[in-house]
């Protein structure tokens, strides 16, 4: 069914004998694993630091933990889909897929313990396919649930995140965090590579 489907497991250390989708449901992005740099170590600006590239009406994902309110500016997420970071001492990963545009924030935990997220470099649905490092199982991003690999069936826990204006975050946030466009890798943030997706 792998090979019918055109999936190619080398390099991959996932349980292929589990999956709870048809093999054929699955195409590749294009980018290999992590071609689609995730963020692992994030670091954040002040609003009026941010100011200086980023416009008022564009959008962020704003995220609120524990008192914690942080802004992920969706020109930098089209380019990383995927940050593991840790808000309000609570380990979550924020995520985006610019094909459906689907923002939704997950905690990381599960069953005791954190996983780190990654971009498998497949689709379902025009929708991220993301992998965990800790088991290599393959999770859909609109659901938050394993579809392929060892932990196949498992739901990580949704957070209450929405999109609105960088000024709307500012006037709700003063003191909020957003995530610096200093990265450490070179990307042309503020351009949409998907323009011409459907």
């Amino acid at each position: 069914a792998l090979r019918n489907a055109g999936i190619s497991t080398r390099g991959w250390l996932t349980d292929f004998s589990r999956h709870a989708v048809p093999y054929d449901t699955i195409i590749s992005g294009g980018p290999p694993r992590d071609g689609i740099p995730p963020l692992d170590a994030p670091t954040f600006t002040t609003p009026s630091e941010a100011q200086q590239w980023l416009g008022a009406n564009e959008p962020v994902i704003a995220f609120e933990l524990n008192g914690d309110a942080r802004a992920y500016p969706l020109q930098i997420l089209t380019w990383h889909e995927i940050v593991n970071d840790v808000v309000g001492d609570e380990p979550v990963t924020i995520t985006f897929c610019p094909l459906c545009n689907a923002a939704l924030v997950f905690d990381r935990r599960l069953d005791g313990v954190i996983h780190d997220f990654g971009t498998s470099g497949k689709l379902r649905n025009s929708d991220l396919i993301m992998w965990d490092r800790q088991t290599e199982s393959w999770w859909q991003q609109f659901t938050g649930k394993a579809i392929v690999g060892e932990l196949t069936g498992k739901q990580l826990d949704i957070l209450p995140a929405s999109i609105i204006s960088f000024a709307d975050f500012t006037a709700a946030h003063p003191d909020g965090a957003v995530l610096s466009n200093d990265t450490g890798f070179s990307r042309p943030y503020g351009t949409n590579p998907y323009a011409g997706y459907d």
